[in-house]
């Protein structure tokens, strides 16, 4: 193939025009455990490519996983972003390398060349440096021993079925019970998502959800992740479950979108659902990260009739004018200051500080990750009504949710407090 030089001298040329991009972005990874994989597939990818555009564009090899192609001064930007999206879409098909299916990730990036004598050269490095634009993890070397190729063929496997586990149907929901100890009744469910792989067993979401935010599934999986949802809380109403609500975890990458509001509109009238079935989570940090656009996204949801919560408070940084500008409709207070706070000093002052914002505020606070009958009575004893936690129940196949919510009496055994002890510890505390 032509490499930078023609395609700089054809640029010069030309004097202005399109200029694509187009990126393997495996091609490093596959190297670093088998280089003679790499070099297959981008032989491989680089074939489709010539075999899919005229004879008359101009590809050149200008990186070593990465190839530009000159639409030259007569196509319009719009008409060469559609060429290129059809091309990242067709080069990303799977490629079979024996008895190994892999699915590339394919970038592609654009520029227009004014005609005011840019230089065509700083145009290309530029245009290539932004296809690695892109968030992503850094694994932490925690000793020179570490088999770093044995690290990337895993990290690349992972990928690679993480990109299938969809369309392969392991991706499941479990729904674990949110209770109002107020009313003494199950309120509805905060929906998690389970990967069950055919060969590693249940795949935990510390592993895979940063995974698949750095490879940018996030907005994929978290729209099957709400649709998933939506549909069970549809199911719940059909069985006569009509005041439970579903709760879905939302990640910053989703809440980047400006179309986010309209999507969730668009599910919920797919599942026959009423937005006061929906409950949107966000984590604190997320919530925080860009005030004008979450003000803009909460107000959308808000007014639609959806819930916003906020997980994990307690551990990002927010600040007051923020929990008054953002209308949030519930509080959970992080896992980390319900373990043990019955026997804790400063996790009992920090709770007891976040009821207290809530109650000023007029907002649900509820606690996660209650796992001990002292820590729910303590909880309760000093305002906290709502709850989330194994003490209760832990994650649920849907058919095993609706049970649990139909079984009045066993809620009520798991929520009964002994009211002379109650008095007890009352008459303790004013006289401590």
């Amino acid at each position: 193939m032509p490499t930078r030089e023609p395609l700089i001298e054809r640029m010069l040329a030309d004097g202005r025009g399109v200029l694509g991009v187009i990126g393997f972005m495996d091609f490093d990874r596959l190297c670093a455990f088998d280089p003679a994989l790499g070099e297959r597939l981008l032989l491989t990818i680089v074939d489709r490519l010539t075999r899919m555009l005229p004879e008359e564009r101009l590809i050149a090899h200008v990186d070593r996983a990465s190839v530009a192609i000159w639409f030259g001064p007569d196509v319009v930007e719009e008409a060469a972003q559609t060429e290129l999206d059809v091309l990242r879409y067709a080069l990303g098909d799977v490629v079979i390398d024996g008895d190994r299916e892999i699915l590339p990730e394919i970038r592609v990036r654009q520029a227009r060349m004014p005609a005011d004598g840019v230089n065509a050269q700083a145009m290309l490095s530029r245009t290539l440096a932004s296809l690695t634009v892109q968030p992503g993890a850094v694994v932490a070397v925690a000793s020179p021993v570490l088999d770093l190729a044995a690290l990337a063929s895993e990290r690349y496997a992972l990928e690679q079925d993480l990109r299938q586990a969809i369309a392969r149907g392991e991706l499941e929901m479990r729904y674990q019970p949110l209770i109002d100890a107020g009313e003494g009744r199950v309120s509805g469910a905060e929906s998690l998502i389970r990967w069950f792989h055919p060969t590693l067993g249940q795949v935990s979401p510390s592993r895979f959800v940063p995974v698949m935010e750095a490879m940018g599934l996030a907005h994929e999986i978290g729209m099957w992740t709400l649709n998933a949802a939506a549909r069970e809380a549809r199911s719940w109403q059909a069985q006569g479950l009509d005041a439970l609500r579903v709760a879905v975890n939302v990640s910053g990458h989703q809440l980047d979108r400006d179309d986010m509001a309209a999507l969730v509109a668009r599910t919920l009238a797919r599942h026959s659902l009423g937005a006061a079935a929906l409950e949107i989570e966000l984590t604190e940090s997320v919530a925080m990260s860009d005030g004008t656009r979450a003000t803009q996204l909460f107000d959308a949801l808000r007014a639609a009739g959806v819930r916003i919560a906020i997980d994990d408070f307690g551990t990002g940084y927010s600040s007051f004018s923020t929990l008054r500008t953002l209308a949030f409709d519930k509080i959970k207070i992080d896992r980390e200051f319900v373990t043990n706070v019955d026997t804790l000093r400063d996790s009992q002052a920090i709770c007891q500080s976040i009821v207290a914002l809530g109650r000023g505020l007029g907002i649900r606070v509820l606690a996660e990750g209650v796992e001990r009958r002292a820590e729910y009575e303590w909880l309760l004893r000093h305002g906290c009504t709502h709850f989330q936690g194994y003490y209760f129940s832990p994650p649920l196949k849907g058919a095993e949710f609706v049970a649990f919510a139909r079984d009045s009496a066993g809620l009520a055994k798991l929520l009964a407090i002994d009211p002379y002890a109650m008095r007890d510890r009352i008459t303790e505390r004013l006289t401590a």
